[in-house]
C-alpha cells in the first residue's frame, strides 16, 4: 500500500471537479457530485475461505492506516453505519454515492470538509460475493443520509 499516494489522491479529488454523467473514471467511477476511488484492489471471494479472512484482515489494517491519517488531519470520527442505510434503500431513494456503497461496505469513516463543501469517507467494500476486496475512497458534495 502506498500510504503518500492515496491521501495524495484523497486530496486531489477534494478539487476535482465531478462529471455531468455517471461512468468509469481514472481512479474507479464518477457521477454528478461524487468520486468513487479504488485505492487498492484484492482477490476475489473465490478463494478459500482462510484466503479470503486473510485478504480482509490486510484490508482493515491498511484501511485503519488510512483513517489514521486522515483522523490526524480532520479529527476521530467514529464510523458510519452503512447497512442502515442499506436497509433504507427499499423504501427510500437514497443518493449517490451513499446508495450504492452501501450495498459493497458495511461502514465508513467520514468527514466534513472544510472550505471544499465536500465530504470524504473510507470504506471497506467486502459484501459484495462477486468483487473483489477493494479500500475505496469516496469524495462528495452530498451529505450522507
Amino acid at each position: 500500500m502506498n500510504l503518500a499516494r492515496h491521501i495524495a489522491l484523497i486530496d486531489e479529488l477534494c478539487f476535482r471537479p465531478f462529471p455531468a454523467e455517471h461512468g468509469p473514471s481514472d481512479v474507479g467511477f464518477s457521477g454528478p457530485g461524487h468520486h468513487v476511488a479504488v485505492l487498492e484492489s484484492g482477490d476475489r471471494p473465490d478463494l478459500d475461505p482462510a484466503g479470503w479472512a486473510v485478504t480482509v484482515d490486510q484490508f482493515e489494517k491498511d484501511r485503519d492506516a488510512v483513517y489514521e491519517l486522515l483522523a490526524s488531519r480532520w479529527g476521530d470520527t467514529d464510523p458510519y453505519n452503512l447497512r442502515t442505510v442499506q436497509l433504507r434503500t427499499e423504501r427510500e431513494d437514497i443518493p449517490e454515492p451513499w446508495g450504492r456503497l452501501s450495498h459493497h461496505a458495511g461502514v465508513a469513516w467520514l468527514w466534513e470538509v472544510r472550505g471544499t463543501g465536500r465530504w470524504v469517507a473510507v470504506a471497506l467494500a467486502d459484501r459484495d460475493p462477486s468483487g473483489p476486496v477493494q479500500l475505496l475512497a469516496v469524495v462528495t458534495e452530498t451529505a450522507p443520509p
